[in-house]
């Protein structure tokens, strides 16, 4: 039996309160909109649309009836409210497939590009240790498994042991 990659089939749109957690998300390769919208008809009705998973710390916005599929998130700090996802959603993280397949800024799925061509583009040092780069064509941002990507990755780890039913 093929196990379902929930990666490509969740989609999340989040508050005005989850910059920090939206950004992760994406890191993850997540598609999670995050709209410049405080009113609460505006997201209900995108989440919606777009068959997005409201993501929100407004307790009073869930308090309506029939608005959208939802998550409320708990916690003051990303890492509580991403292993609350992971938790809640029964995520399967895969660091090594969708890691960095979107834009941590702008949401865009990102394209692999070949060495050769960011050589103008990244620090000389990043252009001589590393192999694997992508881009993203809305922010023209590159980005690579630097020095920050082990420190991620365990953090990310951490996250998905304890959130995964590994109580100690």
């Amino acid at each position: 039996m093929k196990e379902s990659n929930n990666i490509e089939k969740i989609k999340f749109l989040a508050d005005r309160m989850l910059g920090k957690l939206v950004k992760w998300l994406r890191i993850l390769g997540y598609d999670t909109s995050y709209p410049s919208l405080d009113n609460d008809l505006p997201l209900i009705l995108t989440a919606r649309q777009e068959g997005r998973i409201l993501l929100t710390r407004d307790a009073n916005l869930i308090k309506r009836r029939n608005i959208c599929d939802f998550l409320f998130v708990k916690g003051d700090h990303w890492e509580e409210q991403l292993a609350g996802i992971i938790k809640g959603l029964k995520l399967k993280i895969d660091l090594d497939l969708k890691t960095f397949s979107r834009c941590s800024l702008c949401n865009t799925p990102t394209k692999d590009v070949d060495k050769k061509e960011v050589k103008n583009f990244v620090p000389p040092y990043v252009f001589l240790t590393q192999n694997k780069f992508v881009y993203c064509p809305s922010c023209k941002k590159y980005y690579w498994r630097g020095t920050h990507w082990q420190r991620m990755i365990q953090k990310i780890q951490k996250l998905s042991l304890n959130e995964s039913g590994n109580n100690s």
